[in-house]
C-alpha cells in the first residue's frame, strides 16, 4: 500500500509539475504580447531618443546563460555608448572594479552610460524588450534573473540548480532590492525562489517586483 501510495504521488506531483509549466507559458506569452502592444508607443519613442543622441542601434543584445546552460541573447534598450563592452575591457582598472562590484559597476561611477540611458535604467524602462525575449521562450516573466557566463562561478555546485529553470525578466533578487543586494547572497535569493516556485509564488513575485521597479530600488 505504501508503495502503491508513492507511485501515486510521484504521478501527482508530475501532473501538478506539467500543469504549472503549461499556465506558465501560457501567462508568460499573453501577459508579454499585451505588453508589447501597449508599451508600443513608448517603445517608437525610446528607440527614437537612444538612436538620436550617436546615430547607433537604441537595442541592444547581451549573451546570458539560459535553461540548462543554454546561451542567448538577451534584448535591452541601449544605456550606454556604443562598443561599451569593449571600451570596459580595455580598460583593466574599471575592468577589475566592474568584476569585483559583482559584474556591475558602483553607482554614478560608470563612464559609459548615457544620459538617457541614466535614465531608462532608473526607471527600468530598458528592459523591456525582454518581453520578446519571453515569447520566444527563452525567458519567463518571472524567475532567476539570466547571468553572464563568468557570473557562473559564484554558484559553485548549485549551478545545475540554478540552471534547471528558465530565467526571468522579473524575479525574487529584483523584489528584494535587485543591485543593493550582491553575490554571495544573490544565490541563495535565486535558489530560494527555484526551491518554493509555483503559479501563485510566481503571481506574488511579479507584483512585488512591479512595486520595488516603481520605488526603483536598486535601479542604476
Amino acid at each position: 500500500m505504501m508503495e502503491s501510495r508513492t507511485i501515486e504521488e510521484e504521478q501527482m506531483n508530475v501532473e501538478n509539475h506539467y500543469i504549472y509549466h503549461l499556465f506558465k507559458r501560457i501567462t508568460d506569452i499573453v501577459v508579454s504580447i499585451v505588453a508589447l502592444v501597449l508599451l508600443s508607443p513608448l517603445l517608437l519613442v525610446l528607440s527614437f531618443l537612444i538612436f538620436l543622441q550617436d546615430g547607433h542601434n537604441p537595442f541592444y543584445k547581451q549573451t546570458r546563460v539560459g535553461q540548462y546552460g543554454k546561451l542567448f541573447g538577451m534584448y535591452k534598450f541601449r544605456s550606454m555608448i556604443y562598443n561599451a563592452d569593449k571600451i570596459l575591457e580595455k580598460n583593466p582598472k574599471l575592468y577589475q572594479k566592474y568584476v569585483d562590484y559583482g559584474f556591475k559597476l558602483p553607482k554614478g561611477e560608470d563612464p559609459r552610460i548615457t544620459k538617457i540611458g541614466a535614465f531608462i535604467r532608473k526607471t527600468s524602462l530598458d528592459e523591456i524588450p525582454q518581453f520578446l525575449n519571453v515569447v520566444i521562450g527563452e525567458m519567463s516573466l518571472v524567475g532567476p534573473r539570466p547571468i553572464v557566463k563568468k557570473e557562473m562561478f559564484e554558484y559553485g555546485d548549485r549551478i545545475h540548480t540554478f540552471l534547471s529553470v528558465k530565467p526571468g525578466a522579473l524575479g525574487l533578487w529584483q523584489a528584494s532590492g535587485r543591485a543593493n543586494i550582491g553575490y554571495p547572497e544573490r544565490c541563495d535569493i535565486e535558489l530560494e525562489y527555484i526551491r518554493n516556485a509555483s503559479y501563485w509564488y510566481d503571481v506574488k513575485v511579479f507584483f512585488v517586483c512591479c512595486i520595488s521597479i516603481l520605488k526603483k530600488d536598486g535601479a542604476f
